[in-house]
């Protein structure tokens, strides 16, 4: 059977490309038509790039984390994907792509996405396949605060956040930059989400993380505890994971595909992000080396997603050599925020704020230093999008706190999730927990 489906591959290429052929000379198809169809493929490919992301931030997380909450991580990276892109297809994308209704500040579209454009050409997207690249990065935004919160926060409470985070934070403030909103209009430069997508989830995760406290045991008397990953496998896996899916993130970012410049801008694109992630891993190697007297394959993983997360917003508009400059960079500032976090008793189980919300940061503020962008300007958007969801998330997880809907028990937490909260073990497939006394 493999044999047959080896042989039938080369075939069905040969077939596809006949096929693009005849289509193209025939009379009724116009070039604007083709490019419309390359186009809006293209970008189908890269938001399916994006979405499986998804399988990356959830072998990251769990492998980071304890045994005792691999289900609950698992679930709660679908309930992102799940529940998020109902509310973003219901509300978010109307807020983020819409009319002003404030204007600059606040926009509204509708609900829902239309079936198809005005007219098909070259660049133009198809409203569907617009609304499934953006949700997908919406997810991302979303799901990277489960890691930050993860082995205490209740099922309920992520959930209200979930959809929270996708409704509100989220949408805004990508209006601001992507929908043409104020940071728009004053030149602000975030190509594919380093402040938009990655400092939103990173400052709400560590909004989550200080309200939620350390795990118990995290910090003794003498600093940090350990609590070390269960399963450095998965979580490699899932770094690579995420390291492939950052080609239809930064890639794709570019939405349109045909012609020369098209070409040459998404072909820079992939190997500024490449870079970036290699000088990244190594850095961050050589540092925990240095650090340790052992290499750190920790800081490695987190040291690679530091470098795409850092080259993210600028990789359009900086040379090669300036994202490796960025993407070490980017490790630097990873391992000092971890450091800060340990000395402040911030428990970020995955170091989702040192990854994503620090390294967002600097992103922005390296495309106004290697890229042709006024620094000014890319150091207030960097400032003013990470302050808004840090404060809107406080916000939300501190009246979660005060209604006692946000933390599970301590029993329940020691317990672990898994068997607390879904009445299942990763591992083991314990059955759901009997009542007490029986």
């Amino acid at each position: 059977m493999l044999r047959r489906f080896l042989r039938a591959v080369p075939l069905t290429l040969v077939l596809c490309l006949i096929s693009v052929k005849v289509y193209a000379q025939d009379p009724e198809v116009s070039t604007a038509e083709l490019a419309y169809a390359v186009d809006n493929i293209v970008l189908f490919i890269c938001a399916v790039l994006v979405l499986f992301m998804q399988a990356g931030f959830a072998l990251v997380e769990a492998g980071f984390n304890s045994a005792k909450n691999a289900v609950n991580i698992m679930f709660k990276n679908m309930m992102d994907v799940g529940a998020g892109m109902l509310v973003f297809w219901l509300f978010g994308y109307g807020m983020m792509y819409g009319s002003d209704v404030i204007p600059g500040w606040l926009a509204w579209g509708g609900f829902g996405i239309s079936s198809t454009p005005e007219a098909a050409g070259a660049g133009v997207l198809n409203p569907q396949v617009d609304w499934l690249f953006q949700v997908a990065f919406a997810a991302t935004a979303a799901t990277i605060v489960s890691g930050a919160v993860a082995g205490r926060i209740k099922v309920s409470a992520y959930l209200i956040y979930s959809i929270f985070i996708t409704a509100v934070i989220y949408p805004i403030s990508g209006f601001w930059q992507w929908g043409g909103g104020w940071l728009n209009q004053m030149g602000f430069h975030d190509f594919a989400g380093s402040l938009v997508v990655h400092s939103v989830g990173g400052f709400a995760g560590l909004a989550g993380a200080m309200l939620l406290g350390p795990r118990i045991g995290r910090f003794g008397k003498n600093g940090s505890s350990g609590f070390p990953p269960h399963n450095y496998t998965i979580a490699t896996l899932g770094v690579f994971i995420l390291w492939i899916g950052w080609y239809g993130f930064n890639p794709g970012s570019q939405l349109a595909f045909v012609g020369a410049g098209n070409t040459d801008a998404v072909m820079l694109i992939a190997v500024n992000t490449t870079l970036a992630a290699g000088a990244g891993a190594v850095v961050a190697l050589l540092a925990s080396w240095i650090m340790g007297g052992k290499p750190d394959l920790g800081f490695m993983l987190n040291g690679m997603l530091a470098g795409l997360v850092g080259i993210t917003a600028g990789c359009d508009a900086v040379s090669n050599v300036s994202s490796m400059i960025i993407g070490g960079i980017a490790a630097i500032l990873m391992i000092l925020a971890t450091q800060l976090l340990e000395r402040l008793k911030i428990d970020d189980p995955v170091g989702a704020w040192p990854v994503h919300g620090v390294c967002g940061i600097w992103a922005g503020i390296a495309t106004g230093i290697f890229g042709d962008y006024a620094l000014g300007t890319q150091i207030l958007g960097s400032i003013v999008i990470p302050l808004w969801s840090f404060v809107m998330a406080y916000a939300l997880f501190f009246v979660l706190k005060q209604l006692n809907a946000l933390r599970v028990s301590p029993e329940e937490e020691q317990q672990g999730l898994d068997l607390s909260e879904h009445g299942v073990d990763a591992y083991n497939h314990s059955p759901s927990l009997a009542p007490a006394g029986d």
